[in-house]
């Protein structure tokens, strides 16, 4: 089992490197091909003089960085919001269909209308806050996890789920014990999904309602025309949903290989 977790861990470090290979060529590939002009377009060469080698370069690290951890808890509320109520819903949905009919209709409200649009009245209704931070980056994560986790809990054996019931067990006892580890799987895709929605949904509320974090001060900067800001703060918020989609599919290999849960052929 050990040298299993082993060969998982490696095998994400591999895959987090090639990604990172990839983006960055893609990167610079597209602006020769584009023929992008310089002074907007600005290549991983240049982000590196930015934030390590430039002679403001210490101050430049100090306020990206900053607004990036800013985002990256703005991200983390609105994750937790949206990933806790999907869960909640998806166990509802389980236990009694009545309750499905019911809340399914609103959730694809939410999903239905563009989230630009909602975003003034949420800011209307909850302050310029963490609590419309919570909103904004719930309703992101909030319709694609609800639909794995329904997908998983639904996956469970039909078998194993008769048997509950003949021994006389209820249905909170079948959901407990046969449908949510069965939904393991769905339950760490759904994860993975959420981690660069939250990511958006923090940086759109940001934007729109508390003005700081990256989402924040992308616009002024544009408007001053500093593109070496701009453009290093896209690539820290894009390392930073890379990092945390890599790390969590290495959790979910981890954790499934060790439930035995994971195809272990192909690790």
């Amino acid at each position: 089992m050990a040298n299993q977790t082993l060969r998982v861990l490696g095998r994400g470090l591999v895959m987090f490197v090639v990604t990172l290979i990839v983006v960055t060529v893609l990167w610079q590939g597209l602006l020769w091909a584009f023929h992008v002009n310089p002074y907007v377009g600005k290549g991983p060469l240049d982000i590196a003089t930015h934030l390590f080698s430039g002679p403001q370069a210490a101050e430049n690290r100090e306020l990206l960085f900053g607004r990036l951890w800013v985002t990256l808890g703005h991200a983390f509320i609105g994750f937790a919001a949206g990933l806790v109520v999907a869960l909640i819903a998806a166990m509802l949905f389980q236990l009694n269909r009545g309750i499905e009919h019911a809340l399914m209709p609103l959730a694809m409200l939410l999903r239905s209308v563009p989230l630009v649009a909602m975003a003034p009245v949420i800011t209307l209704v909850f302050g310029r806050d963490l609590w419309s931070v919570a909103v904004i980056g719930g309703i992101v994560v909030l319709f694609p996890a609800l639909v794995n986790i329904v997908f998983g809990l639904r996956s469970a054996s039909p078998q194993m789920l008769d048997l509950i019931q003949v021994y006389g067990g209820s249905g909170f006892t079948a959901l407990r014990k046969v449908a949510l580890p069965s939904s393991l799987p769905a339950f760490f895709a759904a994860v993975r999904i959420s981690v660069p929605g939250a990511l958006t949904g923090a940086l759109l509320a940001e934007w729109l309602a508390t003005s700081d974090g990256i989402g924040g001060g992308i616009g002024p900067a544009i408007s001053q025309s500093k593109f070496p800001e701009v453009w290093a703060s896209v690539v820290l918020v894009t390392a930073a949903a890379l990092v945390l989609y890599n790390l969590m599919q290495v959790i979910e290999d981890v954790t499934l290989t060790r439930m035995g849960m994971h195809p272990l052929k192909n690790v």
